[in-house]
């Protein structure tokens, strides 16, 4: 291949890219990303070859059980996101893979064999994707630096991996550390989307529930410049404990404060918003949204939440749990009163309950799911309530 930088498209130049590396000893420097040559050097220096073949690490059931235990968390903080991107990727021949920390497979979409057999193979549960075990793939690479990447065709370093395009994005938990990675994958076609953004998009998703998850005992804010980006992933996320300290705060939420990107300096939330704890505390109690001026001159809508299910002890917003009753049928007979019932008349106690759900269902953005979710009762029974009151969605 003659030495022409200036090739009219992507596959010239990354054969070019891989001529100067794996013929010439060259660094291809300005033909593919830095992040791609280091991953070639660390192939090369694991004395790998790139027409040797390799074999995706064969799906044993005690490896996926063992998969799927250790993740339980995160597959069901990121499963209605992922259901979500199965839907979205319908039809596209892209596969959505979700690995932990260590590039094994927890979860992937669905596709056909006429999609790639090689993404099928790939795409399995209990998987190793591993730089070390497949060679430069995108997952491999986020878990690698923690960092998003794309990785097109050629760039992958084994030959027979050459027909794949991935772009992967890190998923963080509440000490910023790496939890997964999510990819999104095709094979023989090029993405007809732009596959680094939504994998950005639903990368932050995911990791938002997460966080929001794994802070139950805290008090969530949520704030971002408008109310309509509020409950969406570009939302800014934070968790202070019953002190008013901060104990993480999400990366759209470090980008808003001009907060590090890492670390965790355990600031007062006074310091970090200019927002009073007491008025927090009001705030969360009233289920209001705020409209406050950050130190920084940037004008934030603030949601302060506190955990229906399970509110810390100690935490000053924490506030008994109403406990939603199944609505009776208007006709039904009179039967003995249960015990929350006793202490007050039955009016009162429906009012309590759609009082609950309604400001449950306005801090979840109008989804019944979520609102279910975080009262700990079933859809039926919300929807029931809603019904009585004549407020059905």
């Amino acid at each position: 291949m003659a030495p022409n930088l200036f090739f009219s498209t992507a596959p010239q130049r990354i054969g070019l890219a891989r001529q100067r590396f794996f013929d010439e000893g060259i660094r291809p420097t300005g033909l593919v990303p830095d992040a791609v040559i280091q991953s070639w050097m660390r192939c090369v220096q694991a004395d790998r070859t790139v027409a040797e073949s390799i074999s995706f690490t064969p799906v044993t059931r005690s490896r996926i059980d063992s998969a799927v235990a250790r993740n339980r968390l995160l597959l069901d903080a990121g499963h209605e996101d992922l259901q979500q991107l199965q839907i979205v990727l319908a039809g596209t021949g892209c596969k959505a893979i979700l690995t932990d920390a260590h590039c094994i497979v927890v979860h992937s979409t669905h596709t056909s064999r006429e999609d790639g057999n090689l993404m099928w193979l790939a795409g399995r549960v209990g998987v190793d994707l591993s730089e070390a075990s497949v060679g430069t793939t995108a997952p491999g690479m986020v878990a690698l630096s923690g960092r998003s990447c794309t990785v097109y065709g050629a760039e992958h370093f084994f030959d027979v991996n050459n027909g794949l395009q991935c772009a992967a994005a890190p998923i963080r938990d509440v000490r910023g550390e790496l939890m997964a990675v999510l990819d999104l994958s095709c094979e023989a076609r090029g993405f007809q989307f732009d596959a680094a953004a939504l994998t950005h998009v639903f990368a932050t998703a995911i990791e938002n529930r997460l966080l929001t998850r794994q802070s139950k005992p805290h008090v969530l804010l949520r704030f971002q410049a408008g109310p309509q980006l509020l409950h969406t992933p570009l939302e800014g996320l934070a968790a202070i404990d019953e002190t008013g300290h901060l104990m993480w705060i999400n990366a759209a939420g470090r980008s808003l404060l001009r907060a590090p990107q890492s670390g965790n300096d355990r600031t007062h939330v006074e310091q970090s918003f200019g927002l009073k704890l007491p008025r927090l505390m009001a705030a969360a109690r009233a289920n209001t949204l705020l409209q406050h001026r950050l130190p920084n001159g940037l004008q934030l809508y603030v949601q302060a939440q506190t955990n229906l299910r399970q509110a810390h002890a100690a935490w000053p917003l924490s506030k008994p749990r109403a406990v939603l009753a199944e609505p009776a049928p208007v006709a039904a007979k009179p039967g003995p009163l249960p015990a929350a019932a006793r202490r007050d008349d039955g009016a009162k106690l429906r009012e309590a309950n759609l009082h609950l759900i309604a400001t449950t269902l306005a801090a979840c953005g109008g989804n019944v799911s979520r609102a279910a979710r975080e009262l700990g009762v079933s859809r039926g029974l919300v929807y029931r309530h809603l019904k009585l009151a004549g407020t059905t969605p």
